[in-house]
């Protein structure tokens, strides 16, 4: 039997980079150091270097699936090491600085990469390392003031003329290690398959929405995640991509006033910054703004409003590195323009819904096997499947996933009719208290709008009579006076009575994980003495 009559193309990652240099080879590439310079260079340059930079690899003997690490800040050449590390077979290993040295040290000998590429300013971290670090045996400056280790001078003898290494569609091509917040840091895997089908998915309407008109300001740093897709997704779309190696609000609001960004992409924290800026400075929000996409965790409601208010159209997403990352965004809904402002708001706020290639269903918290309805009211376990999912971690002996595909992400949430995903909560952090489940999340969602609070976790802590019970831990904004009372009477108008914490205690900071989320391990290890009171 004739299977089909079309063209057997690979799926593979190096064609991004042919496709930017062809059609769009004079699209800039925009990098700003962290000493203040510049450097500005073209898709065709970024595909030349990258060529010369898969020669020289080879030249050191790096053969098919081969790990090469970075530990390195967004940059052009970070961007090369994208297509350079892979087009000579490698795996491209990104490495987040700040995870901790033990975690530094599990992560690159876990993952035995043999070359390691990295910005000056981490070099402390490089020495410091070396001696732990078992396999990599070449070290490589992305800026270095000695020439004979930077990375320019590296690759200069090489005449960038040559073929990327061919292979199968299903062969590696990238490795994300999760934060490790319980146990060792798991691998995850990226094939070439799946992340041309995640890119080509990231540049529709429905997420980052990418042409070749696109100015994009990729925030979210490119060891985090994959950099959500947005290396790849950038060359297939021909995009302009503009690059900070700091993420001060002063710099990323002149490079994005300045390079007439449309797009760009972070944390709320960022964000919060950068709207802290423009308001201390008297400034409006970047003119040409207007995509604003927020991920990693839950955007404020009353950012959404400001940058909604402002005309700005907020997409607000959720995944994970087990998703490389897409699994929802928060775009318009069918009946958007019949939505109240009010309205728009609540939808914006939460994570949106799949794009095609991902599926979602929540199961009940204390039977796995209950699929519950998508009724907007039933909270779960939620679960993910779909072909940029993890089937099996990197060197695990068993799937990540049941017999049916389906990924436990370890979050809680809800499923409305539509579709839309709300998260609610972790599944390791809810709290259940007398029998029934009590989101830390919406408890610290709702703590944040009390003026005062500067950022709030809750925790379950042990309860004599009820099993656990809510602990909500603050921290004041600078001079603040909060009262624990006036506290709780405010959560009461946004939470059920019976969630509302029994105790309010002030800390100087709340631990924090090397991504940036605060540690609820942590903060229950330092509160696991509490006493409530009589």
């Amino acid at each position: 039997m004739q299977l089909g009559a079309m063209q057997d193309w690979s799926l593979r990652v190096t064609r991004f980079i042919d496709h930017a240099a062809r059609e769009h080879g004079g699209r800039e590439i925009v990098s700003r150091w962290a000493d203040g310079s510049e450097s500005r260079t073209t898709w065709a340059g970024i595909r030349h270097d990258a060529m010369r930079m898969a020669q020289k690899l080879a030249k050191l003997g790096i053969k098919p699936g081969d790990r090469v690490a970075t530990l390195a800040m967004n940059h052009h050449r970070h961007l090369v090491t994208w297509y350079g590390a892979v087009g000579v077979g490698g795996v491209l290993h990104t490495i987040n600085p700040r995870l901790f040295d033990e975690q530094l040290d599990y992560i690159a000998n876990h993952a035995e990469d043999r070359v390691m590429l990295f910005d000056a300013a981490f070099a402390p971290i490089v020495e410091r390392m070396k001696p732990r670090w078992k396999t990599i045996e070449h070290y490589v400056c992305f800026d270095s003031s000695d020439p004979a280790e930077h990375f320019e001078d590296w690759i200069a003898t090489e005449d960038g003329k040559g073929e990327w290494a061919d292979g199968d569609e299903r062969d590696p091509c990238m490795l994300c290690y999760t934060s490790g917040t319980t146990g060792n840091p798991k691998g995850v895997l990226y094939e070439h398959r799946s992340t041309v089908l995640h890119a080509m998915t990231a540049m529709t309407p429905q997420v980052f929405g990418m042409d070749c008109r696109t100015v994009a300001l990729p925030i979210v740093p490119m060891f985090h995640a994959a950099s959500w897709g947005l290396p790849w997704a950038g060359a297939a779309a021909g995009a302009k991509f503009v690059y900070s190696a700091v993420n001060e609000a002063s710099v990323l609001c002149e490079l994005m006033e300045r390079e007439k960004v449309t797009t760009s992409a972070g944390v709320p924290t960022v964000w919060l910054s950068l709207l802290q800026h423009i308001d201390a400075q008297g400034k409006d929000i970047p003119a040409d703004l207007h995509t604003v996409v927020c991920g990693g965790s839950a955007m404020p409601r009353a950012m959404i409003q400001r940058f909604m208010k402002a005309g700005r159209r907020v997409a607000h997403a959720w995944g994970m590195t087990e998703t490389s990352p897409i699994g929802t965004t928060g775009t318009e809904t069918s009946n958007w323009d019949e939505l109240s402002f009010d309205e728009q708001v609540t939808i914006k706020a939460m994570q949106g819904r799949v794009p095609f290639g991902v599926e979602l269903r929540c199961v009940d918290l204390d039977d796995y096997s209950k699929v519950l309805p998508r009724d907007g009211k039933s909270s779960g376990a939620l679960q993910v499947r779909g072909p940029w999912v993890v089937g099996r971690y990197f060197k695990a002996e068993n799937p990540a996933t049941d017999a049916d595909n389906w990924f436990d992400t370890g979050d809680v949430a809800v499923l409305h009719p539509d579709g839309t995903l709300q998260l609610t909560d972790r599944t390791k952090d809810v709290i259940k208290s007398g029998g029934e489940w009590i989101s830390s999340v919406e408890l610290e969602n709702a703590a944040i709008g009390f003026p005062g609070v500067a950022e709030a976790a809750a925790i379950g802590v042990y309860h004599p009579r009820w099993d656990e019970r809510p602990l909500l831990v603050v921290v004041k904004k600078p001079g603040a006076d909060v009262c624990p009372d006036a506290l709780r009477e405010y959560l009461g108008t946004h939470v059920a009575k019976w969630w509302l914490p029994d105790a309010v205690a002030f800390v100087d900071e709340i631990p924090h994980t090397g991504t940036g989320k605060i540690s609820k391990k942590d903060l229950r290890d330092q509160f696991r003495d509490w006493q409530w009171s009589a």
